[in-house]
């Protein structure tokens, strides 16, 4: 459910979801991003970034996905001529969606931090 400032705040919006999901996003920078990545021990690169605004896309356009798996294909797919999952494993060594997600500033999806899951260590 939203907030009601936040509807207050952002009258144009069309759902109480949309709301949510735009000031997430606008609540975040590329300066916390780097931040946050520092923090993991990661040396953001423009594939990085890449992978980190697709995720932010796909947030503001779809929301928080009902788990880790459809992100993960999702990705896959976006970056199958890098080399797809080994591609991204290689960006993010905690998972691409686990990680990423983080350094996105977006909330990680419901079993994403799973270990048999694959997007995480």
């Amino acid at each position: 459910m939203a907030d009601i400032k936040k509807v207050i705040k952002n009258p144009n919006l069309e759902t109480a979801n949309d709301i949510d999901h735009q000031l997430d996003l606008e609540d975040w920078s590329e300066k916390q991003g780097q931040e946050i990545a520092a923090q993991e021990g990661i040396e953001m690169t423009n594939g990085h970034w890449s992978v980190i605004h697709k995720l932010r896309e796909y947030y503001l356009e779809h929301g928080l996905a009902n788990n880790g798996r459809e992100l993960g294909d999702m990705l896959d797919s976006q970056y199958a001529e890098q080399g797809g999952r080994k591609y991204l494993r290689r960006l993010f060594p905690e998972g691409p969606v686990a990680q990423g997600m983080r350094i996105a500033g977006l909330p990680v999806p419901p079993h994403t931090e799973n270990e048999g899951f694959g997007t995480n260590r």
